[in-house]
């Protein structure tokens, strides 16, 4: 039989990953994915019917999935979450800090201040305390991993949602940071930068007006599913992505380079 000529692994199986709002939209599509490779997924978010629903999917498959519920502006729980992970799934390797909701305030708006600190609690903070809760687990695993998902307001800006965006921005900048700090531990950490994805957050939309935005803004003219971000948050996570990090991975159907 010919060697083969790769080295590198393409196989997250038995990989333990920690992912926060996996319930819903493309938490739920990358828990699924990743078990459906093989890797061990905790499965976080609120609600504990919306957490057990995406657990019974993953069994129903052949997969490997445990579920907590979890705010992740909840520090304390956050600590006793991984703590059970590790009892149930073992160390953690891939850390998926997907967890959000949408925050937009107007500047004169009397309840701005409260929007701000809202939005960087849930979408900043959290990554960072999941992260150093998990610095021992990473630092001893061989194909440690953190993805951030952004969002192309991360790399732009529109009206209307600057404490959405600003914490966005926010998710690049850590990104970035952790990248430099924890390269010399062999961690690497990406962000991926979604653009418009049919999720939970943007269900609301009227469907007529989607399409008007997608086909104005996008190159591909149309929303994004969940699966087409989970699959680039799953390349991240290979054994074989070992040499990228601080990358800022737009997933926007050519939102971002549109230009026209």
């Amino acid at each position: 039989m010919t060697e083969r000529l790769s080295q590198l692994s393409r196989s997250v199986a038995d990989r333990v990953v920690f992912i926060t709002g996996a319930a819903s939209g493309m938490g739920r599509a990358e828990a699924r994915l990743f078990a459906d490779e093989g890797a061990k997924v905790a499965v976080t978010d609120l609600g504990a019917a919306r957490v057990a629903a995406v657990v019974d999917e993953i069994h129903a498959a052949g997969g490997t999935a445990h579920g907590w519920v979890l705010d992740v502006t909840d520090n304390d729980r956050i600590q006793t979450v991984l703590d059970e992970v590790r009892v149930e799934l073992g160390p953690v390797d891939i850390i998926v800090n997907n967890a959000g909701a949408s925050f937009g305030a107007s500047l004169d708006s009397p309840d701005f201040d409260d929007v701000w600190h809202a939005a960087f609690d849930v979408l900043l903070t959290p990554h960072q305390r999941i992260v150093r809760a998990c610095l021992d687990d990473l630092r001893s695993s061989d194909c440690a991993r953190v993805i951030n998902i952004a969002s192309t307001e991360g790399i732009t800006a529109q009206r209307g949602v600057t404490p959405y965006t600003a914490a966005k921005h926010g998710v690049v900048g850590l990104t970035r940071s952790l990248a430099v700090m924890l390269g010399v531990d062999g961690i690497t950490v990406n962000a991926i930068c979604p653009g418009p994805i049919h999720t939970g957050i943007t269900e609301q939309i009227p469907d007529d007006m989607k399409d008007t935005y997608a086909r104005r803004r996008t190159a591909l003219r149309r929303y994004g599913d969940p699966e087409e971000v989970a699959h680039i948050v799953l390349s991240l996570a290979l054994p074989a992505a070992s040499y990228i990090t601080g990358a800022i991975i737009p997933v926007d159907g050519g939102l971002t380079c549109k230009n026209d």
